[in-house]
């Protein structure tokens, strides 16, 4: 994916994280190039293996981490990660697989809801009618 591409599908990823942040009452979110750039690399590393597994905890740092492999579907388990009131930064990355299918993942700093059991009232707020 070219330059251009890949920041209007990051924009187009924030955007709508952005839009259920909102309608959960959370602050937006803004978009990282260091996380886009990590995010980008594993999604590339994901792309050349076709194996969808979340990266080593310590080579993402403090980060939380979510992983889609489009043409595959295991619910909607991560959402949170998206509307986590803490979460202030994300990233984005997206890439190819030779059978043509596509990798995605996402960043988010500071990570939510998998280190931050016993915070989920705090940070997950019911969406405003």
């Amino acid at each position: 994916m070219g330059k251009s591409a890949s920041r209007q599908f990051q924009n187009e990823v924030l955007k709508a994280h952005n839009e259920y942040r909102r309608q959960h009452g959370v602050p937006p979110l803004k978009l990282s190039k260091q996380l886009n750039r990590e995010a980008q690399q594993y999604s590339e590393a994901l792309a050349s293996t076709r194996v969808l597994e979340h990266s080593r905890q310590s080579s993402r740092g403090r980060c939380g981490e979510n992983l889609a492999w489009p043409g595959f579907t295991s619910g909607t388990g991560h959402f949170t990660a998206m509307v986590w009131k803490n979460t202030k930064k994300m990233g984005v990355g997206k890439a190819a697989a030779s059978d043509g299918s596509s990798f995605v993942v996402a960043r988010y700093y500071p990570a939510g809801n998998v280190v931050n059991q016993g915070f989920f009232e705090e940070n997950v707020l019911p969406p405003k009618k």
